[in-house]
């Protein structure tokens, strides 16, 4: 999706879901606005502009901020719920009139899952 972002990932230890997307959003961030930065791209401005904007009167950004606040991990703890939330990952570009079919949206582990090799290395669940 081209406004948010659905996953699913594991942890090990003692990090906790909210720690993992922390470091997730730091991570990504930064990475992402280096890469636009160095970008000869036609809305490089504007996205720098914007992400500049929404950082300043946040003390914790220094420069800029991509990710917006907050997150909604939830643990996959039964068969029925991991199969409720990869359908409504899956059918979500559906929604928003993106694709006709989960499978055709090339960011989705839904091609996995309809047995067609996805842009990432995908563990199927369930």
């Amino acid at each position: 999706m081209s406004s948010h972002l659905h996953m699913s990932i594991s942890r090990k230890g003692e990090l906790t879901l909210s720690d993992i997307m922390r470091d997730f959003k730091k991570f990504t961030s930064k990475e992402i606005v280096k890469a636009i930065a160095e970008v000869n791209e036609s809305r490089k401005d504007w996205l720098m502009n914007r992400f500049e904007f929404a950082a300043k009167y946040i003390k914790k950004n220094k420069n800029f901020k991509f990710w917006q606040d907050g997150n909604h991990p939830e643990e996959l703890i039964s068969d029925e719920f991991i199969d409720q939330k990869l359908n409504y990952i899956h059918n979500n570009p559906v929604e928003e009139m993106i694709v006709s079919e989960p499978e055709d949206y090339l960011f989705s582990s839904a091609r996995d899952y309809a047995g067609i090799k996805g842009l990432l290395d995908v563990e199927l669940l369930g």
